[in-house]
């Protein structure tokens, strides 16, 4: 029997306004299905975006949902986690929405612990605003903003969510939808916060610029370039080359969650 995706979708929202070949649409299914796998009722679910293609998605799901201001994700969803410790609160952001302008508010959601689950939705670009490089453009990748190829570093997004205090972290890819899903599930159902950097094509800003022919060829390079975490660790640095570990790649359990911490401290002050 076929999934029901519409029974999570607002009528009328469709279709979607993100472009041909893009796989984000891949990723909103994935995370449909991870919502269905825990049997959660949508009015116990929260899902706030910032600014970007990604920020479009929780105006086309029938959960509580907020579209907010570029960066500011984050701040918001701390603010409704705060408000409604009960709920189930998720954030979607790109790349540049999260790490760049967000990228304060991501590093104290980290070190604080709030239970919350970020879906970095990594498409290695600015999308939607007209292609300029991101924190997360590899070296040598063409950008409308690096069009000699890309001089800076690259953001390594779970390595930064694990320094900053992030206590689960994975990586997951559009391509390996059915083991994004799992991660989905897994990142939701633990207790503080959980940071899921998922790799997505973008053929439009990014894929035609740095000489992938389709969007089939960004997903065929997903299957080639990432590799289970366990696997990864057993290559040498020469078969590691242009090679990324994917799966949960930290996780530490009972540290005490911001929510918890805050109303236990307010409890002890009336007593």
């Amino acid at each position: 029997m076929a999934f029901d995706y519409g029974k999570y979708i607002r009528p009328g929202k469709l279709p979607h306004i993100w472009c041909p070949g893009c796989s984000y649409g891949i990723v909103f299914k994935s995370l449909l299905r991870a919502v269905d796998a825990q049997g959660l009722d949508p009015d116990d679910i929260a899902l706030v975006s910032g600014i970007g293609c990604a920020s479009r998605l929780p105006g086309y799901v029938d959960f509580n949902t907020l579209h907010t201001t570029h960066g500011r994700a984050l701040a918001f969803a701390t603010g409704l986690k705060m408000a409604k410790p009960d709920k189930h609160v998720l954030v979607v952001s790109g790349d540049g929405d999260a790490t760049a302008i967000g990228g304060n508010h991501f590093i104290h959601a980290c070190r604080r612990n709030i239970d919350i689950t970020l879906l970095v939705f990594n498409n290695f670009i600015y999308g939607m605003t007209g292609g300029q490089y991101s924190p997360s453009t590899q070296p040598g990748r063409f950008a409308s903003t690096m069009p000699y190829g890309n001089v800076d570093f690259a953001f390594d997004i779970p390595a930064l969510a694990t320094g900053a205090g992030a206590t689960f972290v994975a990586r997951g890819t559009a391509y390996h939808a059915a083991a994004l899903d799992k991660l989905i599930v897994d990142a939701m159902r633990h207790r503080g916060f959980s940071v899921v950097d998922i790799v997505n094509a973008c053929p439009t800003t990014y894929g035609r610029r740095n000489k992938f022919k389709s969007p089939t060829d960004m997903l065929l390079w997903m299957k080639d370039a990432f590799v289970p975490a366990a696997a990864y660790a057993k290559l040498s640095p020469d078969e590691a080359a242009g090679k990324f570990p994917m799966g949960v790649l930290h996780r530490v359990d009972g540290k005490p969650e911001f929510c918890e911490a805050y109303y236990g401290m307010v409890e002890r002050l009336k007593s």
